[in-house]
């Protein structure tokens, strides 16, 4: 059964992988499925054939044979659980794997997530300098959090897995702010996930899109 996942016809990241199929998209090369790609603009997104697949009309979804999912997390725990590469075998370094997604989404993503939108939307505002100092202070108590953890190993918990893939994605989104750039081991971590072949051929893949999409 061919899988098929959505994705922006027009991605707003402008070619930079950050718009959440793309953590799908990796995941997917990471484990050497081949997939299929529905194109999706922001007014389909939330029209009723797309909404049964996505409740709350947004991308990635995830279809094979008669099971959809959606949520960028819970497509990338299906994939690790499914083929062999992004979760270990024993029992308790999968479990652990599995911690590190939860904690990419829950405890890491929410204020970069809320940075990326204040940026957008209240940029012109009276209180946008106060608001992304707050925010850059939660931001930071996290990633040193994350960097004492991490100290000189490569990954987060031996092997590559699920959990990094998911967090590195998360850190991506601060790329442009040069936040990561404040810890040396968090910034090399970033990079050798882009160095992977598998993260490669997912942003490749996206960018194209985009290139297309803009007449590039």
């Amino acid at each position: 059964m061919t899988i098929t996942i959505t994705a922006f016809e027009k991605s707003p990241d402008r070619g930079k992988g950050l718009a959440r199929d793309m953590r799908v998209r990796w995941a997917l090369e990471e484990v050497g499925q081949p997939y299929d790609v529905h194109f999706v603009s922001f007014k389909t997104m939330k029209e009723a054939e797309h909404r049964a697949r996505h409740p709350f009309g947004q991308i990635p979804t995830y279809e094979e044979g008669d099971l959809t999912l959606f949520e960028s997390g819970s497509i990338v725990f299906h994939i690790g659980e499914r083929h062999q590469g992004l979760l270990p075998e024993d029992a308790h370094a999968r479990s652990r794997a599995i911690t590190w997604i939860f904690a990419a989404l829950n405890t890491v993503e929410l204020p970069i997530f809320e940075r990326s939108l204040a940026t957008i939307l209240e940029r012109d505002e009276p209180w946008y300098e106060k608001r992304l100092e707050v925010l850059d202070k939660n931001i930071r108590s996290r990633l040193n959090d994350l960097s004492n953890h991490l100290g000189d190993a490569d990954w987060l918990d031996g092997d590559f897995s699920a959990g990094d893939l998911m967090m590195i994605s998360v850190l991506l989104r601060l790329k442009s702010s040069g936040i990561v750039d404040e810890y040396p081991n968090l910034a090399a971590y970033v990079a050798r996930g882009e160095a992977r072949p598998a993260y490669q051929r997912a942003f490749a893949a996206q960018l194209a899109v985009f290139t297309a999409s803009s007449g590039g």
